[in-house]
C-alpha cells in the first residue's frame, strides 16, 4: 500500500512566530497562504504543514498522487482502495472519501494513541 507523499500537519497558535521557528531551521515556505492561516515549508524532502486555528491537534498527512514537491505521480493508489483495504483490516474512520466518486478524495483515522492520520488525495 502506497500513502504517498508525507508531511506532519501542525496545529499552531502563531503562524507567523511557527514560520520563524522553522525558517531558522532551514525550512522555506513551499505552499499556502498564511493570510488563510496555513503554509507549507519544506527542507530538502521534509515536509511540515503550519495550520492556526484549522484543526486541534497534529496531524500525520499522506498524500496519494503526489510525491514531495506536491507534483502528481503517474502510478498511485487511489485513496478509496486504501481505505477498502484499511477498512478490510479493521479500522474505524471518523472521516471517510466517498466510494462513488474518483479525484480528490480524503479519509481521516486515529492511532491507538489518539494521533489523527489524514490521507488526502489532491488529484
Amino acid at each position: 500500500m502506497d500513502l504517498g507523499a508525507f508531511s506532519v500537519s501542525l496545529s499552531v497558535r502563531d503562524i507567523e512566530a511557527s514560520r520563524a521557528f522553522y525558517e531558522k531551521l532551514g525550512f522555506t515556505a513551499f505552499g499556502g497562504d498564511p493570510a488563510q492561516n496555513w503554509l507549507i515549508l519544506k527542507n530538502g524532502q521534509h515536509v511540515i504543514g503550519l495550520f492556526q486555528g484549522v484543526f486541534e491537534k497534529n496531524m500525520l498527512t499522506f498524500n496519494p498522487g503526489w510525491d514531495q514537491n506536491a507534483d502528481p505521480v503517474e502510478a498511485f493508489t487511489d485513496v478509496r482502495e486504501i481505505q477498502r483495504e484499511l477498512r478490510a483490516l479493521g479500522l474505524a474512520f471518523l472521516m471517510e472519501a466517498d466510494e462513488s466518486a474518483s479525484g480528490p478524495g480524503s479519509f481521516l483515522v486515529v492511532d491507538p494513541d489518539g494521533n489523527p492520520v489524514l490521507v488526502d488525495q489532491h488529484v
